[in-house]
Order: C-alpha cells, then structure tokens, then sequence
C-alpha cells in the first residue's frame, strides 16, 4: 500500500477520525456489520481483510478499503488505548510505510494502516488486528467501571 490515497496525495492524522466514520457508516448501511469501535470489533477486521484476499482483490479497490480498514483500527486504539493520530516524520514513514499511525500515551509509534495490509497480505494469525490491540505496548488502562483513563504506576 503506497503513501498516496485516491487523490494522489497522503492523508493527514486530522483526517483519519473522518475516514473511519465514513467506512463505518458506508459498511453498516450496506451490510449491518458490527463495526461499534470495540476491541471486539478488530475481529470483523481480520474477517474483512481475509475476506478481500481471498476474493482476489487488488489494485486501487484493495487500496481503498485496507485504508478505511486501517483508519478504523486506528480510531479503535485512540479510543480505547489512549493513543492519537500522528503525522508520521519522514524517518517514520521511511520505516512503517505509511503518513500517519497512532501515538501511544507512553510515546511509541504504532502502525494501524500497515497492520491491516500486513494481515491482507498474508492471513496469518500472528498479523490479527484484534491480536495486534491485546499485545500492544504503551496502551492506557482504562477501569472497568468508569471508563476513566490511568496511566500505569511507575516502580518505586
């Protein structure tokens, strides 16, 4: 998957909450998928980029939806992990392959886009979405009851 989108050019941080609420939006009303944002939810993830693989897809239609698929686990570890959209720098892009990813509260990088294209590429299991939010590194715990954000205690 290149660094362009559809237009040309590649998409900014600021616009990835849009891009997975349009593919929300456009998958629900076709298909009635469970796409809620939950952590659950990667697994119709891996379920949708297997299922693109298996039919054969390629080109610019592949392109289009590995990039809705990506803003979508994105947006799920920015709301459920603490992360936010980042441009990536140059050196970053370099290395993940991708404009943009999420910035974990403990300051690492994580490459949502490259994930799903991984796991369309190869169906492994180890390339899972919903595998790649359980082990992810640096994630925000949120409690059980509230919701509210902690971040994890510091040794003494």
């Amino acid at each position: 998957m290149g660094h362009a989108d559809q237009d040309g050019r590649a998409p900014y941080a600021t616009e990835m909450r849009g891009r997975a609420a349009a593919f929300v939006a456009h998958a629900t009303a076709r298909n009635r998928l469970p796409l809620d944002y939950s952590v659950n939810s990667l697994r119709l993830v891996d379920v949708l980029a297997d299922g693109l693989r298996k039919g054969g897809a390629e080109g610019e239609r592949a392109h289009r939806t590995l990039c809705a698929l990506g803003a979508y686990v994105g947006e799920v570890l920015v709301r459920h992990a603490g992360g936010c959209w980042v441009d990536f720098d140059a050196e970053q892009r370099a290395y993940f392959g991708h404009p943009v990813g999420v910035r974990m509260p403990d300051g690492r990088h994580w490459n949502p886009l490259g994930r799903v294209t991984n796991r369309f590429t190869t169906g492994s299991p180890e390339d899972s979405t919903h595998t790649f939010y359980l082990t992810l590194h640096g994630r925000a715990r949120r409690s059980w009851r509230d919701g509210a954000t902690r971040l994890p205690a510091l040794p003494h």
